[in-house]
């Protein structure tokens, strides 16, 4: 049979709403009443039912997080960052993987706004704002993570790239390389566009050819990568900025299996979303463009929170920067 809080009182002599009071810290309750309480609790077995504490406290102490591939390491280990930060506050995570799925995303806001969580966090795969904003219940908090929209309506925790893609792509110039390619993402991603946009503009200003065939588009996972290598090899590119972790790592290995090396036969600028050992391998024949998954995950832990403590406060807009260092550089390379 089930433990109730009345069986717990009765063992601990005290009334059920001390013990409710005990267990929630909603009101002062005298040490030796809560020795005598948590006692009875561990004797008893007693489980506090979460479901009836969030109907009273309007609270589940649980965030949703939207991701959008939850097998890539980038989102993976934003996850754990996330939950570090929650848990320490005593919440729980539930996470939805929309699997780049507009669809997918749809339904797992429905879902988790419908009374599962207090909060959520979305790295959103949708292509506008407003088809995501009408999903959303008015006033429910929302932080977006990653990939934003031009709207403000909602807090944001992303990263931008401009300067290191620009950098990037000047130094490749300046090496020599007349027929610099990029491999971005979905292109209907604020994170793509951005990064794109630095692209063009780099080469621009270099004076580098801007052929169209030198921009192409993966799918921001495994499959588009050896795609956009083999469309820019046809292309003579001599230098290839890849604009995502995944990919980046994928074409490393897609490369060496061709027998190309970078450094040696092309320059490459690569995207370091996480610690991989591959890129330690290439270190001093890659450019490397870092991203602060850690600190992007850690800081929209604390946006959503903040969030559900102060529904009404202004919207905030946060950007990280990431870190570009060039071949050669070990952990001390500039900025």
């Amino acid at each position: 049979m089930k433990v109730t809080i009345s069986d717990v009182a009765r063992l601990a002599g005290v009334s059920t709403a001390t013990v409710s009071h005990t267990i929630n810290n909603t009101r002062y309750v005298s040490a030796e009443t809560k020795d005598r309480v948590y006692r009875a609790i561990a004797e008893l077995g007693y489980t506090p039912d979460a479901s009836a504490r969030s109907f009273r406290t309007g609270k589940k102490k649980t965030i949703g997080f939207i991701v959008p591939d939850i097998s890539n390491k980038f989102f993976a280990t934003m996850i754990e960052s996330v939950e570090t930060c929650l848990s320490a506050q005593g919440y729980h995570l539930i996470i939805a993987n929309t699997k780049e799925s507009m669809e997918r995303e749809e339904s797992s806001i429905r879902i988790l706004t419908a009374g599962l969580v207090d909060g959520l966090l979305v790295a959103s795969t949708m292509e506008s704002f407003e088809r995501l904003d009408r999903l959303v219940p008015a006033g429910f908090p929302v932080v977006l993570v990653d990939r934003t929209f031009e709207e403000k309506k909602y807090a944001s925790v992303c990263v931008s790239n401009f300067q290191p893609i620009y950098r990037s792509v000047c130094r490749l110039a300046a090496r020599g390389c007349r027929r610099v390619g990029i491999i971005g993402g979905i292109p209907r991603l604020s994170t793509t566009r951005e990064r794109i946009s630095a692209y063009r503009e780099a080469a621009a200003d270099c004076g580098l050819t801007m052929d169209p065939g030198l921009i192409q588009y993966g799918d921001s996972m495994e499959a588009g990568a050896p795609r956009c290598l083999d469309a820019l090899l046809e292309q003579n590119c001599d230098g290839i900025v890849i604009c995502q972790g995944l990919m980046a790592s994928v074409s490393l290995s897609y490369l060496r299996k061709k027998g190309l090396l970078p450094g040696r036969d092309l320059s490459l600028v690569s995207f370091v979303d996480y610690n991989i050992q591959s890129y330690d391998l290439y270190y001093d024949q890659v450019d490397r463009i870092i991203q602060p998954v850690e600190e992007l995950g850690r800081t929209a832990g604390e946006q959503i929170l903040r969030r559900i403590e102060k529904p009404d406060a202004p919207v905030l807009e946060r950007v990280l920067t990431s870190e570009y260092r060039p071949c050669g550089e070990g952990e001390a390379g500039q900025p």
